[in-house]
């Protein structure tokens, strides 16, 4: 599992594939890559087999408010209590968001096929943290505005990955929209409180 964000920093062409330059702009990007390398170098001189799933933003139910990526936990969450989330910037930050269950389905494949790739596992489409706000706003039923607070350094400004070598490698391709996504997580959390 590595990251299909992080790991190409504010790349120069979106939808980004696998070939796009390596350019992290994080601690977190930067050793995701390493694992790449170490996956690579193991190949060569132990014979590991393996394939490289790189994940763009990962939600859905189950998902730790706290952990990587967290955005739709931690504002879900909040709206269910009634309280304000932060946006950083202004909500024009894109995010590609794959629903957990699509990624489940794209590891399985990776069982058998993709020896030795590496593939961009998401949706190819960008989303924009208001457009998430509103999302999720819309399937808890909250009517208030998010709090705007100065955008944090070292994030990705927009990203989206290509999934073409998905289909073409794993025969994967994402079948949960990001507002379907939004609802089935909703309402997994509204029961679980």
């Amino acid at each position: 599992a590595s990251t299909g964000g992080a790991i190409y920093g504010n790349p120069e062409v979106i939808p980004c594939t696998e070939e796009h330059p390596i350019r992290p702009i994080s601690p977190y990007g930067l050793t995701k890559h390493v694992l790449e390398h170490y996956l690579e170098m193991y190949s060569i001189i132990e014979g590991l087999h393996y394939t490289v799933l790189r994940y763009a933003n990962v939600f859905g139910p189950r998902q730790d408010p706290k952990g990587e990526a967290g955005v739709n936990a931690i504002f879900t969450g909040l709206m269910l209590e009634g309280k304000r989330p932060t946006i950083f910037g202004k909500g024009d930050k894109t995010r590609d968001y794959v629903f957990v269950g699509d990624v489940v389905e794209a590891n399985v494949l990776a069982l058998e096929r993709g020896d030795g790739e590496i593939v961009n596992i998401g949706t190819g489409i960008q989303t924009s943290d208001q457009e998430v706000y509103d999302a999720i706003a819309a399937a808890t039923g909250y009517d208030q505005p998010p709090i705007y607070s100065p955008e944090r350094k070292g994030e990705v400004r927009h990203i989206a990955l290509d999934i073409s070598k998905a289909k073409r490698v794993l025969g994967w391709e994402p079948q949960v929209s990001f507002r379907e996504g939004v609802k089935i997580t909703v309402e997994y959390n509204k029961a679980q409180m």
